[in-house]
């Protein structure tokens, strides 16, 4: 994997935010999709700084391995329906996830329901399981055809009180199309929707990857794998980053078309699926 130096971002020096009212508006949590991210920033503009990590150990305190024959909804919900979000193609349905062989599979299939010509699966954890701080992680290998938006991400479980963007967003693992880049982002408000994120190569996403961030008090770390390509810096709050100290929850889904993957859709590649060998989400000790 191509090595990316280690970024400590240091937020008040790079707002390079694009603060705008009026993208992708999330207001109740039906309605909520991964947002299109800004352009990145590479590593090669982010102030460089300390690394604040001093070998975090961490207790694993939930997971799912998937390991059985259907979906365990006592872990898992599921939205459902044309969220009218993103300019997005699909309906969601729970019929588009299943598990089998160890793995929970998201199928997108083209399929019209409700209007829309494509259909797909949305699981969450919302009113089951919530965190702040921590390893959040999963092994997934991800579809590649045109049109494709697969995303592991998080949600502040606060958003049916407060809305998006205040409840903050977490993008762990978001690509679109056959492109071979892995875009981690973060999402908040700050007098209106403001962003951070960069992106790293993952030049054969149809195998198997961890995607991952760290969380502690002090800043947020993402990786694919064992390369950590960007840190947002989160320490007293700065540059309004509160959101980020309460407890978020999952999201795994599979989108169609789309603000981000574009709405040509490769149909001769469907049904196409995101495969998630397991979901881990550990404490730190230290």
């Amino acid at each position: 994997m191509t090595n990316l130096k280690s970024a400590y971002l240091t937020l008040t020096a790079v707002m390079i935010l694009l603060i705008s009212l009026s993208a992708c508006k999330k207001n109740a949590f039906d309605k909520t999709g991964p947002v299109t991210p800004t352009t990145p920033v590479t590593t090669d503009t982010i102030p460089q700084g300390p690394n604040t990590v001093a070998n975090p150990t961490y207790a694993l305190v939930w997971s799912d391995e998937f390991d059985g024959t259907a979906v365990d909804t006592t872990k898992w919900g599921y939205d459902l329906g044309n969220l009218n979000v993103n300019n997005e193609e699909e309906y969601y349905q729970t019929d588009n996830a299943t598990v089998a062989n160890g793995n929970l599979v998201i199928t997108a299939k083209a399929q019209p329901v409700g209007g829309k010509p494509y259909t797909s699966a949305r699981l969450n954890t919302l009113g089951k399981f919530s965190q702040d701080y921590g390893r959040i992680e999963a092994r997934i290998k991800l579809p590649t055809g045109q049109g494709m938006w697969p995303a592991f991400w998080m949600l502040g479980a606060n958003i049916n009180t407060v809305s998006w963007p205040t409840c903050g967003e977490l993008d762990i693992m978001e690509t679109v199309n056959n492109t071979a880049l892995n875009y981690g982002t973060m999402h908040w408000n700050v007098n209106g929707h403001v962003s951070y994120g960069s992106t790293t190569p993952v030049a054969d996403k149809d195998n198997y990857h961890v995607y991952a961030i760290e969380w502690d008090r002090n800043e947020i770390r993402w990786y694919v794998d064992s390369t950590l390509y960007q840190t947002g810096n989160i320490a007293n709050d700065v540059n309004g980053t509160d959101a980020f100290h309460l407890p978020f929850f999952i999201i795994l889904n599979l989108a169609v078309g789309g603000d981000f993957p574009g709405q040509t859709v490769d149909q001769s590649l469907l049904p196409e699926s995101m495969y998630v060998d397991y979901v881990r989400v550990y404490k730190q000790t230290n």
